[in-house]
Protein backbone atom coordinates (compact mmCIF):
# COMPACT_ATOMS: atom_id res chain seq x y z
CA UNK A 1 0.00 0.00 0.00
CA UNK A 2 1.31 3.44 -0.97
CA UNK A 3 1.48 6.03 1.78
CA UNK A 4 -0.64 8.86 0.35
CA UNK A 5 0.39 12.41 1.14
CA UNK A 6 -2.22 14.40 3.03
CA UNK A 7 -3.82 17.49 1.45
CA UNK A 8 -3.18 20.69 3.41
CA UNK A 9 -5.43 23.72 3.89
CA UNK A 10 -4.42 27.36 3.37
CA UNK A 11 -3.82 27.66 7.11
CA UNK A 12 -1.69 24.52 7.23
CA UNK A 13 0.46 25.40 4.20
CA UNK A 14 0.98 28.92 5.58
CA UNK A 15 2.16 27.41 8.88
CA UNK A 16 4.33 24.91 7.00
CA UNK A 17 6.08 27.79 5.19
CA UNK A 18 6.05 30.17 8.16
CA UNK A 19 4.19 32.89 6.25
CA UNK A 20 0.78 34.54 6.45
CA UNK A 21 -2.45 33.24 4.93
CA UNK A 22 -2.67 36.54 3.06
CA UNK A 23 0.58 35.77 1.24
CA UNK A 24 -0.78 32.35 0.24
CA UNK A 25 -3.97 33.92 -1.12
CA UNK A 26 -1.92 36.56 -3.01
CA UNK A 27 0.20 33.80 -4.59
CA UNK A 28 -2.98 31.91 -5.54
CA UNK A 29 -4.44 35.01 -7.22
CA UNK A 30 -1.25 35.45 -9.23
CA UNK A 31 -1.21 31.74 -10.12
CA UNK A 32 2.21 31.38 -8.60
CA UNK A 33 1.86 28.64 -5.98
CA UNK A 34 0.82 25.08 -6.91
CA UNK A 35 -2.73 24.89 -5.54
CA UNK A 36 -5.76 22.74 -6.25
CA UNK A 37 -9.37 23.87 -5.95
CA UNK A 38 -11.66 21.39 -4.19
CA UNK A 39 -15.14 22.89 -4.24
CA UNK A 40 -14.73 26.28 -2.57
CA UNK A 41 -11.53 25.31 -0.78
CA UNK A 42 -7.89 25.53 -1.82
CA UNK A 43 -5.75 22.48 -1.04
CA UNK A 44 -2.01 21.89 -1.28
CA UNK A 45 0.47 19.04 -1.32
CA UNK A 46 3.47 20.01 0.81
CA UNK A 47 5.80 18.15 -1.59
CA UNK A 48 4.57 20.22 -4.57
CA UNK A 49 4.89 23.50 -2.67
CA UNK A 50 8.34 22.54 -1.34
CA UNK A 51 9.52 21.67 -4.88
CA UNK A 52 8.15 25.01 -6.12
CA UNK A 53 10.04 26.83 -3.37
CA UNK A 54 13.29 24.95 -4.10
CA UNK A 55 12.90 25.74 -7.82
CA UNK A 56 12.76 29.47 -6.98
CA UNK A 57 9.02 29.94 -7.50
CA UNK A 58 8.68 32.27 -4.55
CA UNK A 59 11.84 34.29 -5.32
CA UNK A 60 10.42 36.66 -7.92
CA UNK A 61 10.22 40.26 -6.83
CA UNK A 62 6.49 41.02 -7.02
CA UNK A 63 7.06 44.77 -7.45
CA UNK A 64 9.35 44.25 -10.44
CA UNK A 65 6.83 41.93 -12.08
CA UNK A 66 3.99 44.43 -11.57
CA UNK A 67 6.04 47.26 -13.07
CA UNK A 68 6.76 45.21 -16.17
CA UNK A 69 10.51 44.97 -15.56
Amino acid sequence: MVDAERWLSVEEIAAHLGISKETIYRWIERKKIPAHRVGRLWKFKASEVDAWIFDGGSDENENTKELGN
